[in-house]
């Protein structure tokens, strides 16, 4: 117990583990590309992505645009989603829109 003149802190941070993850390689050119879009479903995700992704589109002339959603921002995205959204594109964007 703390005394009169002391104080009690507690470090908010605790511990993080983290495991290293590569990169995924880089695309030399996004031209022709699949771009597959996920929506987190955060309340302004929907239209910052769908205004990027139209400024994307203009430039670099994708060969597909595929769109994706997310069950709930404060979930990850199931496994299969992601293992469908990998295979079917070759970029992907997302965004938190608040």
């Amino acid at each position: 117990m703390a005394g009169r003149n002391s104080e009690i802190v507690f470090d908010p941070r605790g511990v993080v583990e983290t495991v290293p993850v590569s990169l995924a390689p880089r695309l030399a050119r996004l031209e022709g590309a699949r771009l597959g879009v996920l929506d987190n479903t955060k309340w302004n995700a929907n239209r910052l992505l769908k205004k990027t992704t139209a400024q994307l589109r203009a430039r670099f002339g994708f060969a597909a645009v595929n769109y994706y959603r997310k069950e709930s921002f404060s979930k990850d995205a199931d496994p299969d989603l992601i293992k469908t959204i990998a295979a079917e594109n070759d970029a992907v964007l997302t965004a938190i829109g608040d």
